[in-house]
């Protein structure tokens, strides 16, 4: 699978496919995008092997791509569809976002590795073990973020993570460590925001007699709830809901959108388009 940005220009898509026609290459699935506001290219193409002129392996493939890369400045990657991506999930004490994905995984409807879930809290230890995932209470407050966000990075690079979920962790990132996760960390919010910030979102929605429920998943960057969006949904409510009905239908739609977010970053569909995404559904 290759999939890339750059400027755009004439005769990228040719290159691409031309070469994989050279090559033996059997176009599988392809997409693009030109934004004619940014003035970049977006490109994702699954393919396989068609006959004897195709790489033997990944590193083979990547060098017949080397040329077309530097010659369009692609920022690209090349990856072995084969292969799954491997996950930490970070959690507070909700449930229902760790619980979906971990039975979409465990149920092989979610094709990631899970590595390992860290939480502040020790309230989800029990679902995580009985999914066979290691769990690991790393507390924080302002005196040991710094050694906390590190354990984590450390967790990641030992069970050879390259994305962090954020499934209802309530605990913000540091600027630092939203760098060095970036366009690689997953968090998911309400969409009520910025209407309804802080505690009770929920309750201060019912007093307002809200019409809608959704949740938003994003990359984290350093500013707060700010990051490119993967993806959102909404459902509709009216007087007759209660405030235990809002959370319920909150808490629904946030796993929904979540797992989808997470599976389509899993599969290389979701490339980031400065202070947005493109999303190859």
């Amino acid at each position: 699978m290759l999939t890339f940005s750059c400027v755009d220009a004439v005769g990228i898509v040719s290159a691409v496919t031309g070469l994989l026609a050279e090559r033996d290459g059997f176009i599988l699935d392809s997409q693009q995008y030109a934004d004619l506001d940014s003035g970049r290219f977006f490109m994702r193409v699954e393919f396989r092997g068609a006959g004897d002129k195709f790489p033997a392996d990944l590193a083979g493939v990547e060098a017949a791509f080397a040329p077309i890369i530097g010659r369009f400045a692609m920022d690209a990657r090349i990856s072995d569809g084969k292969t799954k991506p491997r996950f930490v999930i970070a959690v507070s004490q909700g449930s229902h976002c760790l619980n979906d994905l971990l039975h979409r995984w465990s149920t092989g409807n979610l094709a990631i590795d899970i590595v390992g879930v860290v939480s502040n809290h020790e309230t989800q230890r029990r679902l995580s073990e009985w999914h066979g995932v290691p769990f690991h209470y790393l507390p924080v407050n302002n005196d040991n973020r710094e050694a906390q966000e590190a354990a984590i990075l450390d967790l990641m690079a030992r069970g050879g993570a390259e994305y962090l979920v954020l499934a209802r962790y309530m605990q913000v990132l540091s600027a630092d460590l939203s760098q060095q996760l970036a366009g690689r960390c997953i968090n998911i919010h309400h969409s009520f925001l910025p209407g309804f910030k802080g505690a009770k979102p929920y309750h201060r929605a019912h007093e307002r007699g809200v019409k809608l429920i959704g949740a938003t998943a994003h990359f984290v960057t350093s500013d707060l709830d700010e990051g490119p969006i993967i993806e959102q949904a909404v459902d509709r409510v009216d007087h007759r809901s209660s405030i235990e009905d809002l959370i319920r239908t909150g808490r629904d739609i946030e796993a929904q959108v979540l797992a989808r977010a997470v599976r389509w970053v899993s599969e290389q569909r979701v490339l980031i388009d400065g202070r947005k995404t493109v999303v190859f559904r």
